[in-house]
């Protein structure tokens, strides 16, 4: 899914993330992957709604961060790449044809099932940042 904001606000983000849920509504358990930015935090949620729907929301997703350090792993920037390559390389100069080329964009990635081909293993990323992983001495 994706929404195109006027701004990045707590409170853009917390309604998007209603409208996540609603989509979902089957789903148990949503899992969000989402980067570090300032307004991604648990607490914008009771900002914005009363604290029963505020915990409600909260229940139905499981929040995984991106690691600031690795951030270039991330699947998720992957994506916003291909959005980049075959929709927003071009000028577009009203917010409306923004969303609106972004929406049919989303509905033709969506409908070909469209998925990131991630083939870097647990174990390239071992030896690849082997600096960043403990060594355990016995």
């Amino acid at each position: 899914m994706v929404k195109i904001t006027e701004r990045k606000t707590k409170r853009d983000r917390v309604y998007f993330l209603e409208e996540i849920a609603t989509q979902q509504e089957n789903a148990d358990k949503i899992t969000l992957i989402m980067d570090n930015l300032n307004t991604h935090v648990p607490g914008s949620l009771y900002e914005v709604f009363p604290a029963a729907k505020a915990k409600t929301l909260w229940d139905r997703f499981e929040f995984v961060y991106t690691p600031t350090h690795r951030s270039w792993l991330n699947m998720a920037e992957i994506e916003l790449s291909v959005l980049t390559g075959q929709c927003l390389k071009r000028r577009m100069d009203k917010i409306e044809i923004v969303k609106r080329e972004t929406l049919a964009w989303q509905k033709f990635r969506n409908n070909r099932n469209a998925k990131v081909n991630w083939q870097f293993t647990t174990e390239d990323t071992r030896i690849k940042l082997e600096r960043l992983y403990p060594t355990i001495k016995e």
